[in-house]
């Protein structure tokens, strides 16, 4: 079964309003969120673990895709569906390899020559971004409505774009052809995330898309 990318969530706890990262995944869930990355940039490894074994109970329970971002080592450890790595990360080719071929594999993406890279060394989805300036993230590089085209026109793997990603500028990119949205603090740093994210669901995707909450 392929993996839907529509709704994906990027956790960030300095951003979330909850007491949990795990209610504010579940409410993300309920709403919406079809896929979930657990991001941690600075937390001890043994946290880690701990912090992604929860969050795959939960995303297991509803039956969506945990990613781990950048840490090969602790996705494969709780047994996630994927992994997602920068351009300044571990090789794709590499990181392939490492992983096998039934998990799932994120590349970042700012090129359409970076798109077709990722994908020749065995990406199953893109990440494309950021579109927007984004406080998460304040070093990304930006990408251009043109280039995202040329990086959908180059690749046919399936693309989410990410980077200030909001109820406001998310019905730019229906004529685009990409596969999902990735947000962040446009769900997870709202007062009712459940509600976030079915608003941005049914906004991009149509009200059939948004699961009965």
């Amino acid at each position: 079964m392929k993996p839907d990318y529509s709704l994906y969530l990027v956790t960030d706890r300095m951003l979330m309003r909850t007491k949990t990262l795990g209610e504010a995944v579940e409410q993300a869930v309920i709403g919406g969120c079809t896929i979930v990355q657990l991001r941690e940039k600075e937390i001890l490894s043994l946290d880690f673990y701990v912090l992604a074994s929860e969050m795959k109970k939960i995303t297991d329970r509803y039956g969506i895709p945990l990613i781990i971002n950048d840490r090969i080592d602790i996705a494969m450890a709780v047994g996630a569906a994927g992994v997602h790595i920068g351009q300044k990360d571990i090789p794709a080719d590499i990181a392939r390899k490492v992983i096998g071929k039934d998990m799932l594999l994120g590349v970042s993406a700012v090129s359409a020559a970076e798109a077709v890279n990722a994908a020749k060394a065995g990406a199953d989805y893109l990440g494309v971004g950021a579109m927007f300036p984004t406080g998460t993230k304040p070093d990304a590089g930006f990408v251009s409505m043109e280039e995202l085209e040329r990086i959908r026109k180059a690749v046919d793997i399936p693309i989410v774009v990410i980077g200030g990603i909001s109820k406001e500028n998310a019905m730019l990119f229906q004529p685009m052809g990409i596969d999902g949205l990735a947000v962040v603090s446009a769900v997870i740093a709202q007062p009712d995330i459940k509600k976030s994210a079915a608003d941005l669901k049914s906004l991009f995707f149509g009200k059939e898309a948004v699961n009965e909450l």
